[in-house]
């Protein structure tokens, strides 16, 4: 999280990880694979570089912006940062106004975004390496959805894994199209044996905090007007079973629609759930430190019931603010009758780090 100092005298940092040419010339680039990590104090310091002038090293989550470090008189920038045992992170390089990937790491996630992992971090199987030119595979099928009760348009993208099956609304759509190849994904996981065939549903948002509030216009929109078009798409499709994929905000809301929309959901699957939510909190200085749990927790507690229902919840383990709310609400909704699944991953808020639960739990809450 902070960056480690320059050595004393003008020693090259990079030695340690396996750079022994002159910093800055052609040999030095030639040789360049970043990030590059050694083994410290229980954890890891880890190498960014980048060729050019004057950047920021920036990070989805877990740790602030970090300035990076111009060695001598070069054109080589670099940061070297402190980072705990089991992370994997999605990161960029801000320079001149502009966003850009690191170009010596082949693991990218969109564009402009790289993924870096410590060495101890678990394998995310049928995930694939695109780097920022690649372009991730978009189903074939597009639906057109006008929606009444949320107003706007939008384009729905749904793909038959395996040839189809129950539903699997993946909210925050295009992020698994476009910068996290979930087609790629799924369709190898079906292959594997390790999850059945489904069918797909990318749900993009145009306004996350109006629609992933506890508010019932999503779910209206989606029960009356989105599924029907689905089973007008001529996909092969199981609409009795739908489980709800959602990630911070979008974990929040499907778990509120396994409460107000019983017999919607079969199944919820939830990374990093903004279970701390409560009307007005988003605006306060810190929306953590309210009431744990929020708005849901009050519900539950109430007397929800959730018999029947299979939730699965997944926390980065470095998301030391949000554990205390997930806890408290995975402790409610097991004790409002669903089966319930909890692990923790090795990321902090991050989608890089919700790739393999994304898979593993859509799995489990399909039974």
């Amino acid at each position: 999280m902070r960056p480690v100092t320059e050595r004393a005298g003008g020693e090259s940092p990079f030695t340690a990880f396996g750079l022994a040419e002159r910093p800055g010339s052609d040999a030095f680039w030639a040789a360049v694979r970043a990030p590059a990590t050694v083994a410290a104090d229980g954890g890891w310091r880890t190498l960014f570089l980048w060729r050019g002038s004057k950047g920021v090293l920036d990070f989805e989550s877990w740790s602030p912006p970090v300035p990076l470090r111009r060695w001598a008189d070069t054109d080589c920038w670099y940061a070297e940062v402190r980072m705990p045992a089991r992370l994997r992170v999605t990161y960029r390089f801000l320079v001149e106004g502009a966003a850009h990937a690191d170009p010596f790491n082949p693991v990218g996630a969109g564009a402009d975004r790289s993924i870096a992992a410590t060495p101890d971090a678990p394998a995310q199987p049928h995930w694939p390496a695109l780097g920022p030119d690649d372009v991730p595979p978009l189903p074939r099928t597009r639906i057109r959805w006008s929606s009444d009760r949320l107003g706007g348009r939008r384009t729905v993208r749904v793909h038959p894994a395996g040839g189809g099956g129950p539903l699997v609304l993946l909210l925050d759509g295009d992020d698994w199209l476009y910068l996290h190849p979930a087609v790629t994904a799924f369709d190898a996981a079906v292959a594997a044996g390790e999850l059945p065939p489904v069918t797909l549903v990318f749900l993009p948002a145009k306004d996350r905090e109006a629609e992933f509030g506890c508010r019932p216009e999503l779910w209206e929109a989606v029960r009356d007007e989105l599924l029907p078009l689905v089973a007008d798409a001529g996909v092969a499709a199981d609409p009795e079973r739908l489980v709800v994929a959602g990630q911070s905000l979008g974990g929040l809301s499907a778990l509120y629609a396994a409460l107000e929309f019983p017999g919607l959901v079969s199944g919820i699957a939830c990374q990093s759930g903004s279970f701390w939510w409560s009307p007005g909190a988003g605006g306060l200085p810190d929306p953590l430190a309210g009431p744990v749990g929020g708005v849901l927790a009050e519900r539950l507690r109430a007397g929800a019931g959730l018999s029947g229902l299979r939730c699965a919840f997944d926390v980065g383990e470095h998301e030391t603010a949000m554990l205390p709310h997930c806890e408290v609400v995975e402790a409610l909704t097991e004790r409002a009758g669903a089966t319930v699944r909890v692990s923790r991953s090795a990321s902090g808020h991050d989608r890089a780090g919700w790739r393999h639960a994304l898979l593993r739990d859509v799995a489990w809450a399909l039974g």
